[in-house]
């Protein structure tokens, strides 16, 4: 009997940019060379100042970027093996790929509920199926069950980025993209959101890029990490080392070790 211990398999690659170079309005240069990889299960964080490229680069991977008048010029972005050139938004976001936009886009007139359900309706589940899905992400997200029947107008900035991450995950997808999940909240609800984030992950192996300007909350919940600046990557490596770096943090990001 062979009792040798065999390797472990690596993390299936779900995610691969290659170089891409991104442009507005046919003139204007917003990514120039982007390459970044995600594994099946894994939360990498893209940093970078505002303006540095990060929420272009999340639209290139989510399609969303030609709604921008802009294209991908250049490289490449295989999903699950294939590569997603000219594929629309709509029909990546069946095969998995969900964004969160920045700035927590709800339908202010309608119910917290009637928002998730509006994520729902993209796989076209039976009525049983959609309100096993609505109870799933009441239990992730407490909050919004208490507030089912309110309108997501009438909620807090931090309910409403819960929601809208709650009106995602109820796609199913296989990879979520977070555009700037802490801005304008208070510390306690960023870090509230970042452990569900973990905890999706952990129990649900549900893999995260997540852009973020706030570096301390991202690398500590993160497994590896990305740094842009003026549209190009300027760092990587796993969080836990760049969270040790002082010359990353104040150089790229302006921001003080803890």
């Amino acid at each position: 009997m062979n009792t040798q211990l065999q390797p472990a398999a690596a993390p299936a690659e779900l995610l691969a940019v290659n170089d891409i170079e991104v442009i507005y309005d046919g003139a204007i240069l917003a990514v120039g060379g982007v390459s970044l990889r995600v594994e099946q299960g894994g939360i990498v964080a893209l940093l970078g100042a505002n303006g540095a490229g990060k929420s272009t680069t999340l639209k290139a991977i989510s399609g969303l970027v030609q709604a921008d008048r802009a294209q991908v010029s250049r490289g490449s972005i295989h999903f699950l093996g294939a590569d997603t050139a000219g594929v629309a938004a709509n029909v990546l976001a069946r095969r998995g790929i969900v964004h969160v936009l920045e700035g927590r886009h709800v339908f202010a007139h309608l119910t917290i509920e009637e928002n998730l359900r509006s994520g729902g309706f993209l796989r076209g589940p039976s009525r049983r199926e959609l309100e096993q899905e609505l109870e799933r992400i009441y239990a992730w997200f407490p909050r919004l069950k208490t507030k089912r029947k309110t309108q997501a107008g009438l909620t807090s900035g931090g309910e409403q980025q819960m929601l809208a991450i709650g009106r995602a995950l109820m796609t199913k997808p296989t990879l979520v993209l977070l555009d700037e999940p802490s801005m304008g909240l208070a510390p306690i609800i960023v870090e509230e959101i970042f452990d569900i984030v973990a905890q999706l992950n952990g129990k649900e192996g549900m893999s995260f890029l997540v852009a973020e300007q706030n570096i301390n909350v991202a690398l500590r919940h993160a497994d590896y990490a990305y740094i842009l600046e003026n549209g190009h990557v300027v760092g990587e490596g796993a969080a836990q080392e760049l969270a040790a770096r002082e010359d990353i943090q104040h150089f790229y990001l302006g921001g003080k070790a803890p």
